[in-house]
């Protein structure tokens, strides 16, 4: 863990799960996301979601547009920084940048890795060079074996991805990619039928959340 002497701290995002900072120290940049600032009762909530997503930076160690691993000691988690805007901001245009995108995607999966909450355009950062990066690997899996499931979640990922290009520039979509779109797996028409009613419910009524809550704190990942 990086040593916080000297450091300046910019508190990105505070939340039932602690909060998210960006620290400066020697010309250098990263974020720090410290769970010890949770609620008691969200606690071990939010280190088992900091853990998964420690494990899922290890398993992609090196990989462009991912941020690297830095740090986890079971309550403080810290992770590279790299510069650009949330999708919902940048609103990216270019066609290049879902192609680059689908490379991306397939390269984690490669790696054993499916994220899993890439409906949020706020997980989709666009870099000052145009490039895709991702964030936010709190739901990340990385199985020991890649079976069925993972095919499935790794698919759910990529129809996520099309999604957002269909919100974009849906005149490029290609036939194969309308049809994937066409097709959710069987657990996502569940959800969007029954859980994520109840989800919404909670997280936007009770807890006061929204969908694209925290975006600022993705703009500098």
């Amino acid at each position: 863990m990086s040593d916080s002497h000297d450091s300046a701290e910019t508190q990105l995002k505070s939340d039932l799960f602690g909060r998210i900072m960006r620290v400066e120290h020697n010309e250098e940049q990263w974020i720090r996301r410290d769970t010890t600032a949770a609620r008691v009762w969200a606690r071990p909530i939010a280190r088992w979601l900091a853990r998964r997503e420690a494990r899922a930076l290890l398993h992609a160690d090196g990989m462009d547009g991912i941020p690297a691993l830095l740090g986890w000691d079971g309550a403080m988690l810290e992770r590279g920084w790299i510069a650009g805007q949330p999708m919902q901001q940048a609103r990216p245009l270019d066609p290049g940048y879902y192609r680059q995108a689908l490379t991306l995607l397939r390269r984690l999966h490669r790696a054993g890795i499916t994220h899993n909450d890439l409906a949020k355009e706020a997980n989709w950062l666009v870099t000052p060079d145009g490039s895709p990066a991702l964030v936010d690997f709190q739901l990340a899996w990385c199985p020991a074996k890649r079976g069925a499931i993972f095919r499935m979640l790794a698919r759910e990922d990529l129809r996520h991805l099309l999604k957002h290009k269909r919100n974009y520039i849906p005149e490029k979509l290609t036939r194969r990619q309308i049809a994937i779109l066409n097709t959710p797996a069987w657990p996502a028409r569940v959800w969007a039928a029954t859980g994520k009613r109840v989800y919404l419910f909670v997280t936007r009524k009770i807890l006061r959340w929204q969908d694209r809550e925290g975006a600022n704190d993705r703009q500098f990942h």
